[in-house]
């Protein structure tokens, strides 16, 4: 393959699949850039409509989230995100969201240990799943 200009590219990868690069660069003996660069160069063929249905197959498992602007006028880019996953221990606050609540309701229903939860200092924690369960079971 000629050399060309670089271009940085940063991505996040799911942890399994960055492991197996990690895994395949090391057996190979070579870095992730090579092996990205050569399966980069190989598969993907955006000017033909066989590449291209080959890519729509792959990018299919992903979810697409389009946002129309108010003003019609303006549309500038797109955006990708993963949500982050809902922590397992929760403050006052978060226990309020999650239970629709005041958060002085929280504080008062662990107070009267009616409410699972752990003063730490002088602050009230929270596990999500025992609060979760608390509720299934009132």
């Amino acid at each position: 393959m000629p050399q060309h200009p670089t271009t940085a590219l940063y991505v996040r990868l799911p942890q399994p699949e960055s492991e197996k690069l990690d895994r395949a660069a090391t057996a190979l003996a070579t870095n992730k850039k090579t092996l990205v660069t050569n399966l980069v160069h190989r598969y993907v063929d955006p000017d033909t409509v066989e590449g291209m249905e080959s890519l729509r197959d792959l990018a299919a498992t992903h979810r697409r989230v389009s946002i129309a602007p108010p003003d019609e006028r303006v549309a500038v880019g797109h955006h990708h995100f993963t949500p982050a996953a809902a922590p397992e221990v929760l403050t006052a606050a978060q226990a309020a969201d999650l239970l629709q609540v005041s958060e002085s309701e929280i504080e008062a229903l662990a107070e009267r240990g009616e409410l699972p939860g752990r003063r730490i200092g002088d602050q009230w924690r929270f596990a999500r799943s025992a609060l979760l369960t608390w509720l299934a079971e009132s």
